[in-house]
């Protein structure tokens, strides 16, 4: 399998898993912290997390068809980006917790990259 197909698979499969499973499966506590920061209430806090939950998984199958599509590859790492400025702004003390989303989306962006650089090399 190439190098092309493993960042397209994993970049995907983290998109489609943080969708489900912390969103719509079951919404973790760290969810509701994170929408509750807004200061909406538990009811607007749970439909924005399906919501997200929803996109996410939307935006995962997206990515996997069309990932040779430069600006959607693009969207994803600026939305890697927001979301670490968001957690930032929001809950600083996430960035020192195990799992965080600082090694995570670094190393998605990092997947990211190799995807446009495969779009480069394709022309």
């Amino acid at each position: 399998m190439s190098s092309i197909q493993i960042a397209r698979i994993i970049v995907s499969f983290s998109w489609i898993y943080h969708g489900l499973f912390p969103k719509l499966v079951h919404i973790a506590p760290l969810e509701k912290q994170m929408t509750a920061s807004f200061g909406f209430s538990a009811e607007y806090s749970y439909l924005i997390t399906k919501a997200a939950g929803v996109g996410e998984v939307l935006f995962s199958i997206t990515l996997f068809v069309f990932y040779r599509h430069k600006p959607l590859v693009v969207l994803n790492i600026l939305a890697l980006l927001g979301l670490l400025g968001f957690v930032a702004i929001m809950q600083p003390q996430l960035l020192i917790e195990t799992f965080n989303p600082v090694t995570t989306n670094i190393s998605l962006i990092a997947l990211s990259v190799i995807l446009l650089s495969e779009k480069q090399h394709s022309n």
